[in-house]
Parts: C-alpha cells; structure tokens; sequence
C-alpha cells in the first residue's frame, strides 16, 4: 500500500472546481463537482498473485497526451506515466489485495474492496468518484459512477489503470523471484500457455488462486 499526501499549500484545495476530461476524446464532463477521484483494478482475471487496486486524483485540467488505458500502452509508456503520475498527483494510493481474500469473497468483491482500501488512504477526501467498469459498492458519503471502458475515457480512471498495473507487475516481478519456473516477469500470473503449462509440471503456489480454475482439470491440484 502506497500514498502520497501533499501538503494543504499544495492541494490548493480553494482553487479546486469543475471537473475534466480527455479533450482529445471529446469526452462530457464526469461531474460537476471536484476533486475527483477515479478508481481502476488491475489482475482481476490472473490465475495468480493479487489483484490491485488504484485510486488518483489528478489536478484540475492535468492531461498527458500518453495518457490511455493502461492495456493499450507499451510497457516503457506505462512506466514513463507512472513517474509522471505519482508526481504530479494530488494524491494516489495502490491496494493490493491478496489471493486467499480473493478465494474468501470472490474477485468481483476483492477487486472492489481494494478501491475502497485505496479510497481510504486519499488524505483528501474526493467529492465524486469514477470507476472502471459497471459494478460498484457504494463508498460511504461520497457519489460515484460506474464507466465502461472507463481506462480510455476520463483521465482519472486512466491515472488509476496505470499505477494499479505498474505495481501489480512490478509486486509480480518480486514473486518471480521465488518462483522463476512459472515465468510471472513475462505473464504477470495471467493464463497463458507457458504459465499453465509450469503448473501442470510444477504444481501450485501460496500465490495461485484456489477459487480459480488453473488448469481445464484440476481435481488433485491442491493435493
């Protein structure tokens, strides 16, 4: 769990009002009141490893012309952003929330969990919340709207898409360590070929998730 939380000089709450978009998109106005905080999840659909959770404010007008969701954009544009980001944001925090949570109450549950722990590291208090995709718990005192394909959208979203990818795969990077015979610096945990083909050959990890189907057969996986 990471923040970063700017002095009240910097937040220069009394100049904050509106809202703002991706011009370049033409995208209507999220809300109309401001600050704005979007929230985005990243290794929801991994076998693997935690899901992680973002939640940004950017300032008021702040744009990149890199900026998109995170899936569109190569690994050294996303790492350029992250920098950017994690400096010029009001404030950010990054979740991550582990895989035998996400066996207790399920991924949808675990992945919106982890926006709410990521909302209550925000010293700022947002006054309107956007998030990625359609299914959200409401966060207590504060208004919210489910995007989809929010990430390519709103720039907060889009903020949130990449910081909770690049600390994902970078957390994912540390496991590797570990556990190199499962290849989790190339696929992150996510299903691929060669992942599920170590774990045919090498069985499971604390790391892989219980509640997920790793294999097509999988009765005797967990001994």
């Amino acid at each position: 769990m990471k923040a970063w939380i700017p002095d009240q000089q910097q937040m220069g709450i009394d100049k904050l009002q509106g809202v703002y978009f991706r011009p370049m998109l033409q995208v209507p106005g999220s809300s109309a009141v401001y600050p704005e905080a979007g929230c985005d999840e990243a290794g929801r659909g991994c076998l693997a490893g935690p899901v992680a959770a973002a939640a940004v404010i950017m300032p008021e007008g702040w744009n990149h012309p890199v900026l998109n969701d995170s899936k569109q954009l190569s690994r050294k544009q996303r790492a350029m952003l992250r920098s950017v980001i994690e400096k010029e944001a009001l404030q950010w925090a990054v979740v991550m929330v582990e895989p035998e949570e996400i066996d207790r109450i399920n991924i949808l549950q675990a992945s919106i969990t982890g926006m709410h722990r990521a909302l209550d590291q925000l010293v700022l208090r947002p006054e309107f919340i956007l998030i990625d995709g359609n299914r959200f718990r409401p966060y207590p005192g504060i208004p919210h709207r489910t995007e989809i394909k929010g990430d390519g959208r709103f720039v907060s979203i889009a903020a949130a898409s990449i910081l909770a990818k690049t600390h994902r795969d970078e957390h994912m990077e540390r496991l590797h360590l570990d556990y190199p015979q499962y290849g989790w610096n190339r696929n992150a945990g996510y299903p691929t070929i060669a992942h599920r083909d170590a774990i045919r050959k090498f069985g499971v990890t604390p790391h892989h998730r219980r509640s997920f189907r790793l294999l097509p057969a999988q009765l005797d996986l967990w001994g």
